[in-house]
């Protein structure tokens, strides 16, 4: 059984060309030509990701992006047909986990659905199974397997999955630098140039969504020239689990 995918895009011709494309490298295929039908097939099928055009008629891409972000961590693929950088910013700044401009190759397309089902996946291997339960710094917890995290004030924060990859990186590696190309290479699976802003961007999203002052960063910090750090000691609490091979 292959992932589902939801292909929300308006131009009938599109939809159909990527559903059957993608049929053939054995994925189920879902279609909706607006948000109202997104979240009608969302409520009847498990959705392993979303396709998502930006330029929708009623609520638009980056709106339906939003929306989706305030309950689900369901990743999405975002199209445009304009090549503007601010569409692509804001749409990364909705929650969105890669962005694609039209036209677009369909091989392109599939490279970029499996670089992002294949991050998201990473099953483990081997018998016995280590696993971090939840990371605690700076009176933060992120729980691992809700994919939450709690601020000291409790409140509650739901994380995009770009932005919980990116968050889980820094935990992993407190208090070493982490360059701007490392972390382009880990979480996009593709070289930026110095023009390109997504990375800073995703930590800015994250440095938001954990309490810290943009203006004023204590948690993670610029290092100029050379990329990001994490300041803080971080605790890793772990659980261990026996992985039988058949």
């Amino acid at each position: 059984m292959g992932e589902n995918i939801l292909i929300v895009d308006d131009d009938l011709e599109i939809r159909t060309l990527v559903a059957d494309y993608l049929k053939m490298q054995g994925f189920n295929l879902y279609e909706a030509e607006n948000g109202i039908v997104m979240e009608r097939v969302l409520a009847q099928h498990a959705i392993d990701l979303i396709v998502l055009d930006l330029n929708l008629p009623g609520q638009d891409g980056l709106t339906l992006c939003r929306n989706l972000r305030a309950n689900s961590n369901i990743p999405v693929l975002m199209l445009s047909a304009r090549s503007d950088m601010i569409d692509r910013v804001l749409g990364l700044e909705m929650g969105a986990d890669d962005y694609l401009t039209k036209p677009f190759e369909p091989r392109e397309l599939l490279a970029r659905i499996r670089n992002i089902l294949r991050r998201i996946q990473a099953p483990p291997d081997g018998k016995d199974v280590v696993s971090v339960r939840n990371y605690q710094f700076s009176g933060r917890v992120l729980d691992m397997l809700v994919r939450h995290l709690l601020l000291e004030d409790g409140t509650l924060v739901v994380l995009a999955n770009s932005e919980f990859r990116m968050l889980k990186l820094f935990l992993e590696r407190p208090q070493r630098v982490l360059s701007r190309d490392w972390l382009a290479q880990t979480l996009l699976s593709r070289e930026i140039d110095a023009l390109d802003r997504t990375i800073d961007l995703q930590v800015s999203k994250v440095r938001q969504k954990i309490g810290d002052d943009a203006r004023k960063p204590e948690l993670i910090k610029t290092i100029r020239s050379e990329g990001y750090m994490l300041m803080t000691p971080v605790e890793k609490n772990v659980v261990t689990t026996n992985k039988i091979s058949i």
